[in-house]
């Protein structure tokens, strides 16, 4: 049965026609000891690597030919004392779980995940690379990637230095289309 918010995406962005990816879960658990949301598994099955309105790109783990395979290359990255102190006071206890960047805009914005509890119970975290002044770069949103990507295509989150494109009507182009 398909993840309730992979399926209301759905809904709101069509899969390519050329599918997603096929990534063994298993084995990526087994040499990182990494477990990916069953919501992210999903999505990459169903879009695979690419871009959403050709704004936010999603990664995935490595795919032979895609651009968008980085995703193992990403985990633990480095933040500024003033980043880890941003987003620390968004957070209960400001203690900072392990990240994971999981997309990225044109914006130079990242989404991370907030590595801590199970991997369906990850929150979202979002640098937003343009602020005014004294404002935080970081949003966290409390929920999965999929409904964090069904909030700000619906307009329910605004959490980019740009919005997703107005309309109803939303693209995903697949790393196979480009």
């Amino acid at each position: 049965m398909l993840h309730p918010a992979v399926a209301r995406l759905r809904e709101l962005l069509s899969p390519p026609v050329s599918s997603g990816d096929a990534v063994d879960w298993d084995e990526i658990e087994r040499t990182t000891g990494l477990v990916l949301p069953a919501d992210y598994r999903e999505f990459v099955e169903s879009y695979g690597g690419g871009e959403i309105d050709e704004y936010l790109s999603v990664s995935t783990p490595p795919v032979p030919g895609s651009a968008y395979g980085d995703l193992l290359d990403r985990v633990d990255p480095a933040l500024s004392d003033r980043d880890r102190e941003e987003l620390g006071a968004l957070l209960p206890g400001g203690a900072l779980p392990p990240l994971l960047p999981f997309a990225d805009t044109a914006s130079s914005d990242v989404a991370f995940w907030l590595r801590e509890g199970a991997p369906d119970d990850w929150q979202v975290a979002v640098f937003r690379r343009q602020t005014p002044h004294g404002v935080s770069r970081w949003t966290v949103f409390d929920g999965d990637m999929a409904s964090f990507f069904v909030a700000a295509l619906t307009g329910e989150a605004d959490p980019f230095s740009e919005r997703l494109s107005a309309g109803e009507r939303h693209g995903f182009e697949s790393w196979r289309g480009v």
